[in-house]
This record gives structure tokens, C-alpha cells and sequence, in this order.
């Protein structure tokens, strides 16, 4: 009797794992489906194809990783030299996540984006982009901006066009050379597809950027250093009240 009891039991844990597991992975399913499909559009691989738009938002990832320099940080400032010198850009942002003093990656963008040969007078760097949804965000209710294109790997565009096109902001994305499959590009899609269903959990809840502030005039690049550094440190111990 005991014995038949616990095989009920247990055959009723695994039908419920089983349809939650079915859940999830529908879920999933569903969300990278609908955003890829939503953002296919507005992307984009030829440059001479991209809409004229003189504004790039740049989304930052860490110069370096454990095993060396970062390639999606790399070929993200490579694809935005590419536009530069194509004439495509008058302005640059590059926005990433800088809530720890050590760790700033609009600034590590910059130095690179200037160590390629950009002009350092067209560089925004919007340190408070701590997530894509905050760097699209904000490129529009700070910067100004209702059309730009969006610069980085094409799983990363398609998430960040999604977000914008539902905010009604006109984005286009250049996609950066991506990674062939190793141990940390498969990490990096993995945590796409969840990052994809947050997305629409972000709508559902209404979710918006974590910091806002004082608009930006995005063509009056003549902030000191000082300043920067102030503004980055400022986000730093906010962040990580």
C-alpha cells in the first residue's frame, strides 16, 4: 500500500515537472521567436543597405575576459569605425554598465573608439546603460534621440531593436562580427534566451531604466574629465546601494 502510494506520488511530480518544463521551454520558444522575427528588418550586415541615420548607440560588454580580450568587445568597435569611416556617423554613444568603480565599460569603449581613429570630439558615453533597456531608453528621454542605429552582435541587436520598436524609437542595428561556438560564446547565448523572456517580463511590469536625469545635448561634447569621472562615480555608489 505504502510502496503504491509513493508511486503515485512520484508519478504525479514527474507529469508536473514535465509540464512545467514544456511551459518553460515554450516560453522561451516563443520569445527569441518573436523577437527575432520582429527585429529581421532593421538589421543589418551590408553597410551600404543601413538608412542613413548620423547617431550610433554602441552597447558595451567588458574590454577583457578571463582568457584574454573580449572579441564581442572588439569587433563592436571595429563595426563602428567601419561607419565612421563610411561617413555614416556624426555622433557616437556608447553606453554599458559602470556600478562598480573598477569596471567601466562606456569608458574602455571610448578609449578604444579613439585608439581606432575615432574623433574623441563625437564620443558620448552614457555610463548608466546597466542593462539594453536603459541604454535604448535612455538614448531617447536623455540624448534626445528617436532614430539611431544600434551597433553589436546580431543576437544582441535583434533584442535591443525589439525594445526600441516598442518604445516607437526608429532603430536600426549594424550587426559586429560575432564569435564561433567555444565555451564563452555558448555561455553568451545561453544567457541570451533568457535575457529574451525578460524582456517581455520588462513589459509586462512596466519595467523602465534604473536611471534617468538632465537631458544631453548629444552634438556638445565639451565636458571636462573631470566631469565624466564625476558622473561615473556617482552612478558607481548609486548602483550599488
Amino acid at each position: 500500500m505504502i510502496r503504491t502510494k509513493i508511486k503515485r506520488v512520484l508519478k504525479n511530480i514527474f507529469k508536473v515537472a514535465a509540464i512545467l518544463l514544456l511551459l518553460v521551454t515554450g516560453v522561451i520558444a516563443f520569445a527569441n521567436w518573436k523577437i527575432s522575427s520582429e527585429a529581421e528588418k532593421y538589421i543589418y550586415n551590408d553597410i551600404d543597405s543601413i538608412p542613413n541615420h548620423s547617431i550610433a548607440l554602441v552597447l558595451g560588454t567588458a574590454r577583457y575576459v578571463s582568457t584574454g580580450p573580449n572579441q564581442y568587445f572588439s569587433n563592436r568597435i571595429k563595426a563602428t569605425k567601419e561607419l565612421y569611416n563610411y561617413g555614416k556617423l556624426d555622433a557616437i554613444v556608447v553606453s554599458g554598465d559602470n556600478r562598480h568603480v573598477s569596471y567601466n565599460e562606456p569608458r574602455e569603449m571610448r578609449r578604444a573608439l579613439v585608439e581606432a581613429g575615432v574623433p574623441d570630439s563625437i564620443i558620448n558615453q552614457d555610463f548608466a546603460g546597466l542593462r539594453t533597456l536603459d541604454s535604448v531608453i535612455r538614448m531617447k528621454k536623455i540624448f534626445g534621440q528617436k532614430t539611431f542605429i544600434v551597433v553589436s552582435q546580431q543576437f544582441h541587436n535583434e533584442r535591443a531593436i525589439f525594445i526600441a520598436r516598442y518604445y516607437n524609437i526608429e532603430a536600426y542595428g549594424y550587426n559586429a562580427k560575432d564569435l564561433n561556438l567555444n565555451k564563452f560564446s555558448v555561455k553568451t547565448k545561453v544567457r541570451e534566451l533568457f535575457a529574451r523572456v525578460k524582456v517581455f517580463v520588462d513589459i509586462a511590469l512596466g519595467t523602465g531604466p534604473r536611471f534617468l536625469g538632465d537631458p544631453i545635448d548629444i552634438y556638445d561634447n565639451r565636458v571636462s574629465e573631470q566631469k565624466l569621472k564625476d558622473d561615473a562615480d556617482s552612478i558607481s555608489s548609486l548602483a550599488t546601494d
